[in-house]
């Protein structure tokens, strides 16, 4: 049965905010239980998880923020982003919701390497991560494959690529990373357009895209942090995504000890909105399993 969506319009409504650095972010928050941190990819926002929300949260404690730069939050114009300062926002907002307790993560895309570096401050005791499922991240930069307009927002022209990317761009952007029979819906991408363009962040595109270097830049630690964890992993792949597909989760099986994984056949860039119900049941299967296995499990849908 398809899972129901929550509008876009109706899913602002229930936004909270909260100031980090000087700066407005809006976060989500619904249901009782252990904490659940969803983290978003780029160059969207935390609307991504709209169809797994409602059932996750009858689970779970689920929370949720726009990251700074994204979304509803804060995009302040001249400002240095960093996957670092991304970890901070999620310790900062798990604060000040007064959650002490281990939690357990589900990210996509960019929030993949967020939740690798949350994983690093785990390994060093000073963040609590109790398991950690991915979606498609691009956890290992040598495998990352970037779209030609990602590579222009990282020229020396990428400022003025950000102030003339439209939605056509994004259209365009879009039709190549999802799965041939899971296209968004042109009111989905309406939807997706004005969660870039709130704030005028289709202006700041170019400096959002620095995560890419960056990736480079903290490789040895976050692939390490993967490699240690003596948490519970997961990879949940859409199988047919040309960005972080089926050749990085190959580079997973062949880096992370004992590897959890899970190929979605069809499905792109996006398995939370294309598959939604494959990925409920494939993270709640992983939450049902013991702490600890001596098997590799290998799971296709």
């Amino acid at each position: 049965m398809p899972l129901a969506e929550i509008p876009l319009c109706v899913w602002r409504t229930r936004s909270l905010g909260f100031t980090f650095r000087g700066q407005s972010i809006r976060y989500w928050t619904a249901g009782q239980g252990e904490p659940l941190l969803l983290i978003h990819g780029f160059p969207t926002a935390s609307w991504d998880w709209h169809y797994l929300w409602q059932p996750l949260a009858q689970r779970f404690r689920l929370i949720a923020c726009d990251m700074l730069g994204f979304g509803d939050s804060a995009k302040p114009p001249r400002h240095r982003y960093s996957l670092l300062e991304q970890a901070d926002l999620q310790q900062a907002l798990l604060a000040h919701l007064q959650v002490h307790e281990p939690v357990h993560i589900l990210a996509h895309d960019y929030g993949g390497s967020v939740a690798q570096e949350l994983l690093a401050r785990h390994h060093e005791g000073v963040a609590e991560v109790a398991t950690c499922a991915f979606l498609n991240a691009g956890l290992f930069p040598e495998r990352h494959r970037s779209l030609l307009a990602q590579r222009l927002l990282l020229s020396h022209l990428g400022w003025l690529v950000a102030r003339t990317f439209n939605r056509d761009d994004l259209v365009h952007s879009v039709s190549q990373i999802y799965g041939p029979c899971t296209q968004p819906s042109e009111s989905a991408l309406d939807d997706c357009w004005s969660l870039i363009t709130s704030n005028r962040g289709n202006r700041i595109l170019h400096r959002l895209s620095a995560y890419v270097p960056e990736r480079h830049h903290y490789r040895e630690r976050w692939v390490g942090a993967l490699q240690q964890a003596r948490m519970p992993l997961r990879f949940i792949s859409g199988a047919v995504d040309p960005v972080c597909g089926a050749h990085m989760l190959e580079r997973y099986r062949e880096l992370v000890p004992l590897p959890d994984t899970v190929t979605l056949p069809g499905i792109g860039h996006y398995p939370h909105t294309e598959a939604p119900a494959q990925v409920l049941r494939h993270y709640l299967d992983f939450r049902q399993q013991p702490l600890t296995s001596s098997l590799q499990k290998v799971a296709w849908s």
